[in-house]
């Protein structure tokens, strides 16, 4: 690995100004502000008679008994409230924080944009209409919303925001899904849906003598996942392609993983990804997949209460992933040796025979 570059402003920790520090700050004591207010929405739920037990198996009529019980409680306006205020202005707040500093870190940025790594930007590229128009997360604009979109989500958002939620760090889970791959070393792994990198990082920090591939539909956040590469002296691969049709060789990779995904496409393009997932595995080769908790395995309560968040966050696919059966859909690609594992992350671990 080579060493990181000597400029007196570090790349994964910006020196904010007062101001945007201070603002996400705000957000973040905000986020931790909510949860007194869940406990007392879960005694008004419970006054009401509404429960697990109570509620009924379709989502939507479940949701609108859960907001029907909840109408009079002062927990649940406040806090819808505040998870609408949030919603609307932590990505605005979290660029105007970076763009504070944009000069400050434009040398190290522009540093970065050669080394070690390899950046494949795809010729008119047309990402797949599921993704299209689409503001995930309610981030305006989308993924590629603004030219740092990228550094603004890996080092501002999740660090400092995301990272408040995490007391043992935003990497653990990230780290733990990395490690749920059967062996213990391996020749080349694809990282589908790389995004800023996050997760790139800890599979070449767990497999370090591994080639690895990232493949991701945001230029944005493979510009960013291409300078975290060449920070720490990484040669990581990284092509502009969706997980459904990479374009990659057949029969090329050891491991084909991905974090945090799947709830962000559609039930047919999840199964198209683990055909792809398939395709360019070696035989014997692993498919690692982690995502968000399984409907499956969680009481009426807790599916309402994912759903609904998801609907409001800016998931439009998370029920369509949530609900589907990861296994058959393992199966059904080709794959053996199918098991599921873990909460958060759940991950659904296969073998090419």
């Amino acid at each position: 690995m080579q060493s990181k570059g000597n400029s007196m402003v570090k790349f994964d920790d910006p020196p904010l100004r007062q101001r945007g520090r201070a603002s996400l700050d705000f957000i973040g004591q905000l986020l931790k502000a909510r949860a007194p207010l869940s406990e007392q929405i879960q005694r008004d739920l419970d006054d009401a008679g509404v429960g697990r037990d109570t509620l009924p198996d379709n989502i939507d009529a479940g949701i609108a008994m859960y907001e029907e019980a909840l109408a009079e409680s002062d927990a649940f306006g406040a806090l819808e409230l505040m998870a609408d205020w949030h919603y609307r202005h932590y990505g605005a707040i979290a660029t105007s924080s970076f763009e504070e500093v944009e000069h400050d870190l434009k040398p190290e940025l522009d540093r970065l944009m050669s080394g070690t790594a390899t950046l494949h930007l795809a010729k008119d590229f047309q990402a797949p209409n599921y993704w299209q128009g689409v503001d995930f997360h309610r981030t305006e604009g989308g993924w590629d919303g603004h030219p740092h979109m990228g550094y603004i989500h890996g080092e501002l958002i999740h660090k400092k925001l995301v990272g408040l939620l995490a007391p043992n760090g935003i990497f653990k889970h990230r780290r733990e899904a990395a490690e749920r791959a059967p062996k213990s070393s391996y020749e080349r792994i694809l990282d589908m849906g790389c995004s800023s990198g996050h997760y790139t990082l800890m599979l070449a920090e767990t497999y370090p003598d591994a080639e690895i591939v990232g493949v991701e539909l945001s230029r944005r956040m493979l510009e960013h996942a291409f300078r975290t590469a060449n920070y720490h002296g990484f040669d990581w691969k990284l092509h502009q392609a969706s997980a459904e049709e990479t374009g990659l060789e057949d029969a090329s990779f050891d491991l084909v993983t991905s974090y945090i995904l799947l709830h962000e496409m559609p039930g047919d393009a999840i199964k198209r990804t683990f055909a792809e997932a398939y395709r360019l595995l070696k035989s014997g080769g692993d498919m690692v997949m982690s995502d968000v908790p399984r409907y499956a395995d969680m009481d009426r309560l807790a599916v309402i209460k994912a759903d609904r968040d998801a609907k409001y966050g800016g998931e439009p696919h998370w029920r369509s992933a949530a609900q589907l059966d990861l296994i058959a859909a393992a199966t059904d690609a080709g794959f053996d040796h199918t098991f599921t594992t873990g909460v958060f992350p759940h991950s659904v671990v296969a073998r090419k025979a």
